[in-house]
């Protein structure tokens, strides 16, 4: 059987898209049969503003086609921000968007994930119904990310911003910072933490750490996009050391 090819949809300074969903897809090889590839298309992106992520998400459609010529199994568009600051509900008709883009470029059905759809449908399937939100965003864009969690059903009790505007900065953040952070935002009213609400802002090693010391799923923007490509895969979501969202059940 040939691996599954993946194919990643990155902003252009994405340095971490690339590095962590492919981390965990490869160390669920080491439990699973399944082998996966990764292949991406890069859509142009420096400063995390309103303006150039609405610039940005609109080429979104050229990396759909391109990926669509590798004929690749499962499409990722994993930058959670330039979907939640385009209107509340977004997700739902940007994949199905470039579903269709994919699809008819292609000739066979390929299925297209979002970060944003992700986050919010991992939160619904562990049934949180409260949630704290670490963010690497200005405080304006973060705000959006929240009121667009609480309009798919999940109320947001507390978040930080860390209200870093360049997203190559984003990626070079120390997770040693975050898993600070962890420590100081108010889990006490929350059902689940959201770690790190961006696949940009590096959380994997931190997802894990924080995980061990609390007891409700702690997850982030890049394991909810894994949890969700596996799902449209049809194959078992399960990774280790990744958060309760991808661990074995029993």
């Amino acid at each position: 059987m040939r691996p599954y090819r993946v194919g990643l949809i990155v902003p252009s300074s994405n340095i971490t898209m690339e590095t962590e969903i492919p981390a965990m897809l490869r160390a669920r090889s080491e439990i699973r049969p399944e082998t996966f590839t990764f292949h991406s298309s890069r859509l142009r992106l420096k400063q995390v503003t309103q303006e150039e992520l609405t610039k940005m998400d609109q080429e979104s459609s050229r990396s759909a086609e391109e990926l669509a010529d590798a004929r690749v199994d499962v499409m990722g568009y994993a930058c959670l921000v330039a979907i939640m600051s385009q209107g509340l509900g977004y997700h739902c008709q940007s994949e199905e968007r470039l579903g269709g883009i994919a699809t008819a470029e292609a000739g066979t059905n390929i299925p297209v994930v979002s970060s944003a759809g992700a986050l919010t449908d991992a939160l619904h399937h562990l049934g949180a119904k409260k949630v704290a939100v670490l963010a690497p965003y200005m405080k304006p864009l973060t705000e959006k990310v929240c009121a667009y969690i609480e309009h798919e059903g999940v109320q947001v009790v507390d978040s930080i911003s860390r209200e870093e505007p360049d997203n190559l900065k984003v990626g070079e953040l120390d997770q040693d910072e975050l898993i600070r952070l962890a420590g100081q935002i108010d889990t006490s009213n929350a059902d689940a933490l959201v770690i790190s609400a961006c696949v940009q802002m590096p959380s994997l090693r931190a997802l894990d750490a924080v995980q061990r010391t609390l007891d409700i799923p702690v997850i982030s923007a890049a394991s909810a996009t894994t949890w969700k490509v596996l799902n449209a895969l049809g194959l078992d979501p399960v990774v280790p050391n990744a958060g309760a969202l991808l661990a074995e059940e029993g």
